[in-house]
Formats: C-alpha cells, sequence, structure tokens
C-alpha cells in the first residue's frame, strides 16, 4: 500500500458519498484531483465493476497498475492509515464505535431519503433528472439532455422500491428526515460537530447526504430550511475545513457524548436499527425481501447484502471492544433501540 501525494477520483456532484470523500480530503488538506461525469476521466483508467461513486484510483496493481477502489468508510481509514494528522477517527475507542455507528446511519439510512425526495416528488425528479445529466457532460445538446433525463427518471422512478419508499413507507422516511434536522440542529449548537468541537467520519456521512437533501432536492431543502438554517449554514461549512485548527481536546468527553448523542442515537434506534436487523436476518434465511415495522408502520423491500456486511462490521468492532468499552457503549446504547443490534 503506497502512501500517495495526491489522490485521483471520479465523482458526480449529486453522489452523496462523492461529496463525503472530498470534504475529507479538503479538511485532512490532502491533494486530490477530481474527475467529474464519465466523461472526463483519463482515458487508460479502470473502471470498477459495479460502478460506483466515487471511484478512487491506486497504484495497487502489478507494476504500480492502477486499480479502482470504491466505497467510502473503508477509503477514509486506508487514508487515516496513510496520512497522520487533522483525523476525522476519534481516538477514544468509546467514541470511537459511536462515530463508525453514526457514520453508517448517514450511509445507510439516509440516503433513503436522498433517494426517495430525488425520485418520489415531481417537482424534485424535475429537477434532479437534467441536473444529473449535464453534471456528467455540460455541453449535452440541450434536446438529448432533455431525452436522457426523461429516461433516467422513469428508470430510477421504478427503483424506488430498492430502497423501501413507498406510499406506505414515505412517511416513515419523510418524518425521519424531519425528526433528523432538529436533532441535528440541537446538536451543533453545542460545539459545532456530531462528536465535539471538530469533525469526524460520521460527520461527512451525514454532511454528504444534506449536500443533496438540504440543498439540491426542492422538498427536503425546503423542510431543512424551514426547521433549521443552522443545519444548512453547516453543509456549506462542511464543504471546505482547511482552516480549521483541531486538537485532541474537541473530541467530546464521554459524559458529554452521552448527553449530546442521546437523541441521535434514539433516532437511529427507531429507523436504521430495525431495517439493519431484519435485512440481515432476511439474507440469512436465505430471502429476497425483508419486512419489519419502522415507526409504527409495515416496512418491505428487497434485500441489500452490503448492508449486512455493514452491520457485521459493527457487530465485529462491538465484539473486539475490552469489556470496559463495550460495557460504556452499552451503557450509552441502552434505551435507544440501537441496543438490539448487538443483541
Amino acid at each position: 500500500m503506497t502512501a500517495l501525494q495526491r489522490y485521483e477520483l471520479s465523482g458526480a456532484p449529486g453522489s452523496p458519498y462523492t461529496r463525503k470523500m472530498i470534504g475529507v480530503l479538503r479538511y485532512r488538506r490532502l491533494p486530490f484531483s477530481v474527475y467529474w461525469g464519465n466523461t472526463r476521466i483519463p482515458e487508460g483508467y479502470p473502471e470498477a465493476t459495479p460502478r460506483l461513486l466515487p471511484t478512487f484510483y491506486f497504484p495497487d496493481g502489478d507494476d504500480g497498475a492502477l486499480v479502482p477502489v470504491t466505497d467510502s468508510t473503508p477509503l477514509i481509514r486506508r487514508i487515516e492509515q496513510e496520512h497522520s494528522g487533522r483525523s476525522v477517527i476519534p481516538t477514544d475507542p468509546v467514541l470511537n464505535f459511536l462515530n463508525s455507528l453514526i457514520e453508517d446511519f448517514g450511509d445507510e439510512w439516509l440516503t433513503k431519503a436522498m433517494f426517495h425526495f430525488r425520485w418520489a416528488h415531481e417537482a424534485d425528479w424535475r429537477n434532479a433528472a437534467p441536473l444529473l445529466v449535464y453534471w456528467n457532460t455540460n455541453m449535452a445538446a440541450d434536446e438529448q439532455a432533455h431525452e436522457f433525463a426523461d429516461y433516467f427518471a422513469k428508470r430510477q422512478i421504478e427503483r424506488l422500491y430498492v430502497v423501501g419508499s413507498n406510499e406506505v413507507t414515505a412517511q416513515t422516511i419523510e418524518d425521519s428526515y424531519q425528526r433528523l434536522i432538529g436533532i441535528l440542529d440541537a446538536l451543533l449548537a453545542r460545539q459545532g460537530f456530531v462528536l465535539g468541537a471538530r469533525p469526524s467520519s460520521a460527520d461527512f456521512a451525514l454532511f454528504g447526504q444534506l449536500t443533496q437533501l438540504a440543498i439540491v432536492e426542492p422538498t427536503s431543502a425546503a423542510i431543512t430550511q424551514n426547521a433549521s438554517y443552522r443545519v444548512r449554514a453547516w453543509v456549506d461549512l462542511m464543504e471546505d475545513l482547511s482552516g480549521l485548527e483541531p486538537t485532541e481536546d474537541d473530541w467530546f468527553t464521554a459524559e458529554e457524548a452521552q448527553d449530546a448523542l442521546a437523541p441521535l442515537l434514539a433516532e437511529i434506534g427507531r429507523t436504521y436499527a430495525p431495517a439493519m436487523i431484519a435485512n440481515a436476518a432476511a439474507i440469512e434465511a436465505g430471502q429476497d425481501t425483508f419486512e419489519t415495522e419502522i415507526d409504527g408502520r409495515a416496512w418491505t423491500q428487497p434485500v441489500f447484502k452490503y448492508q449486512a456486511k455493514c452491520l457485521h462490521w459493527l457487530r465485529q468492532d462491538h465484539a473486539n471492544l475490552s469489556d470496559n468499552e463495550r460495557g460504556a457503549v452499552d451503557s450509552l446504547l441502552s434505551g435507544s433501540g440501537c441496543e438490539t443490534l448487538f443483541e
């Protein structure tokens, strides 16, 4: 594994995970080059299978050949190993674990809201579809761009069921988003970030989704701004935190975390936890879909194998804690609903 002096990645402005990773790189003050859209990737660069955004290019192959690498969470941990200083991972094991849990909530539950708001409401998909086309290539002819936007929107609307979005679950998703904005408003008012006075990978996961939800999608953008100018402004500030000078004392203490994070952990336990548990159980049983209840309403969707891996990794992290650390984590999670993830 080679520590790069400049990172190369392809991505899109409409990709929450691209925005998550660019935010991390800027905060870490690490040089990078981003290739927007699939028309600007240098000739000969390998393509990830499946093609996911962002795709990083590392010289990990034979004789330094470029290898495409995706998945923001392990990418952040790899970059942590390659470059010291300005870490987005708390050093305290208990806070580190909570960071991983909140990051996964952002990546795997809040993304449902992003996909839902983008494609479930006509005003939103009519806004998003042409943007996605022009973000990929802003020189496309108007007629061709509009035709592809209509085609892409139709395809994505037909795929809403994949993230669990339908007429029954829509209220569950939208209510959860409304609550989350209120929770974040109160949390950010304390010290500016989710885990204290410096950003964590959990902050960047939430930020990535909010670059779309709070700005691009008209319906959720209105919800965000009406509920919290603070959260809306925070999204802009998170874009570039290269000027922030963090210290180790900027992380929450255990006592501060217990008080500050209780509402957020309760939201995670209310929504993300039952979805992740039901998904993993269905996969283990060999089923193609799972059914559960989230926030008092029925929830049905196709299984998602990657999310079962995410839960497995979290459970491994929980098991790898020392007895004292695990006890502290369990105490923080008790009564939130999150404890069910580790029973």
